[in-house]
């Protein structure tokens, strides 16, 4: 057998492609918070024993014990999606300054067009803001590649790098060729205050230094392997990277000339002005901001960018194809029928459609939060009045009752899940019990964190390998930091629930109710099978339907509930005044 017959070829994830070029890289330390589009690496790189893999409560708390591994002498990694970067801006900046002692790789998954996010964020300007180098992969190869690429450029300019995904780079597949890990040992670990204590007379040397890296990183940027010209036709130039650079070979092949930029941050001058006076036209493909477009125009490149190209959500071939030479090629062309429109719902048997139930019923204002639960906005239930980001709810929930008083906060809740609690709610609490607020929150405790998969998180007692761990006691949180009344309700009990809400709501002081109930996902929860309507006992008011449950729907002239949806769960029967439902 030849060397190239030898190495072995598997059709991987984007995701799962990067976690193989951590296990290959020799990192020993990988730490994330779940977040589409990025959650799959981390459960990838929990796979190989060799790398200590695990969840933190949040964002930050993953940066950081990332750096603290980097600055011991590990490769380290830590994951999260572009809105998570924001969570961990604070110490992103700082350990630009710092630098790194193992290689340090900070991977930030952003979301064109928004397919689980709440905002498009273009994380291209955390790199500038921090002044932190950025990579960027095309495809599941580059996934894997770029890994490598990351930390050899880390240590060699004592850098942390930011290494950029985005949802269709990191959910598509494509062949990847692994290789074998390579056992990188710890570096020496020294104390060196100078270097890693940031405080302002130690900042102040540390800032030029990374100024002088900007400067290198410029220089390696012009003759960089992450950085390509592939020349075809010249009348039409391109430049672009990750997965923009596939729409637009697809789009054109080589009937066009491409710069294809891998490293995004801090981008070439010559290379790209050499570039641009080998083609007729130029045009920059970026989805989201003009980041390489304004770098163009600060050098002297004049290029055709926003002008012609959309600002918002993800391109395509055709797209592109139509906005560059004005015809669209049958292959590209899509299909035109009307597609059905399907709304996100919660599940069947999900525990929190109980409570948006009761507090739709009920007419309370709900600051809601990031999870499964901000499902309870959608129609029919139409419960939530704002959401805005993790952990937020308690606060603008506090926030909201100062400004319109008492009695406004008698009519108003917040609600949060239980690992979106653990990751940036704790301190919102505390804000109502130091502050003297008499708010209500209620955590919707489901067991898991449902939203990006069924992860662990510091309530479940499982760390992100299965093993068995200490868990967060909800109820001693809440005493410890200040509440009083604390009540734990089944969201299926209707009527409890009820109660429980209209007692605390009416009382003075803080109180917490820990809504309580498993996922209806999870594997161990067992429901009794599907219920049918008897449609002479129904008196067709329509009761059930204000449940937002996806199995049940009008067909023709009565309710009918879809066995194949329907898991038993109850509900409908508790809301049914005529026993209808059995």
């Amino acid at each position: 057998m030849n060397e190239v017959e030898e190495v072995e070829k598997k059709l991987l994830l984007g995701n799962a492609a990067v976690a193989r070029g951590l296990f290959e890289s020799g990192v020993t330390v990988a730490s994330a918070y779940p977040g589409t589009p990025s959650t799959e690496i981390l459960e990838f790189t929990a796979k190989y024993d060799e790398v200590y893999a695990e969840w933190a409560p949040n964002e930050k708390v993953a940066a950081e014990v990332a750096i603290g591994a980097s600055i011991a002498g590990a490769r380290s990694f830590c994951a999260m999606k572009h809105v998570g970067l924001n969570v961990a801006a604070n110490p992103l900046f700082t350990v630009g300054y710092t630098g790194v002692n193992g290689g340090l790789v900070i991977a930030v998954a952003d979301d064109p067009s928004m397919h689980s996010s709440q905002n498009e964020q273009d994380s291209r300007h955390y790199a500038k803001a921090s002044k932190i180098p950025m990579v960027e992969p095309s495809d599941s190869q580059e996934c894997k590649d770029f890994v490598r690429y990351a930390y050899e450029l880390s240590e060699k300019f004592d850098t942390p790098m930011l290494y950029r995904l985005c949802t269709r780079v990191a959910h598509s597949q494509s062949i990847v060729e692994q290789g074998e890990r390579d056992e990188v040992p710890l570096k020496e670990y020294e104390k060196n205050i100078g270097k890693y204590v940031m405080m302002p007379g130690n900042a102040k040397k540390r800032h030029p230094e990374v100024e002088k890296r900007l400067e290198l990183m410029t220089e390696y940027a012009e003759t960089s392997p992450l950085n390509r010209v592939e020349y075809g036709d010249k009348k039409i130039g391109i430049i672009t990277s990750g997965m923009c650079y596939h729409y637009v070979k697809e789009a054109f092949g080589d009937k066009v000339s491409v710069l294809k930029l891998g490293l995004v941050y801090p981008l070439p001058v010559k290379l790209i002005q050499e570039f641009a006076k080998e083609v007729e036209t130029l045009y920059v493909v970026e989805e989201l901001d003009p980041f390489i477009e304004e770098h163009c125009a600060s050098i002297g490149v004049p290029v055709i960018g926003k002008k012609l190209f959309p600002i918002c959500y993800e391109f395509s071939t055709k797209m592109i194809q139509e906005l560059i030479s004005g015809t669209t090629e049958d292959a590209f062309a899509i299909v035109d029928e009307e597609v059905p429109v399907r709304p996100p719902v919660l599940c069947p048997g999900c525990p929190h459609r109980g409570t948006f139930y009761v507090l739709k019923k009920m007419g309370v204002h709900v600051c809601g939060d990031i999870g499964c639960y901000t499902l309870g906005a959608v129609a029919p239930l139409g419960a939530m009045d704002a959401v805005v980001c993790m952990g937020a709810s308690i606060g603008m929930s506090f926030g909201m009752t100062l400004a319109r008083g008492k009695d406004f906060a008698k009519n108003t809740v917040a609600v949060i899940g239980d690992s979106t609690f653990i990751h940036s709610g704790i301190t919102g609490l505390i804000e109502v019990t130091y502050n003297k607020g008499i708010n209500t929150v209620l955590i919707l405790d489901n067991s898991i964190t449902g939203m990006t998969g069924h992860q662990d998180n510091p309530t479940t007692g499982k760390t992100l390998k299965g093993e068995a761990t200490v868990s967060v006691d909800l109820e001693a949180l809440g005493h410890a930091v200040g509440i009083r009344r604390i009540s734990v309700v089944d969201p299926f009990e209707l009527e409890k629930l009820e109660k429980t809400l209209k007692e605390e709501l009416a009382t003075e002081e803080p109180s917490l109710i820990i809504v309580q109930r498993p996922c209806a996902l999870l594997k161990e929860v067992k429901f009794p099978g599907p219920v049918k309507i008897n449609l002479e006992r129904c008196k067709k008011c329509k009761a059930c339907m204000k449940l937002g449950c996806s199995a049940i729907s009008i067909q023709g002239d009565h309710l009918e509930i879809d066995q194949t949806l329907c898991n038993g769960c109850g509900l409908c029967q508790r809301v049914c005044k005529f026993d209808a439902i059995s």
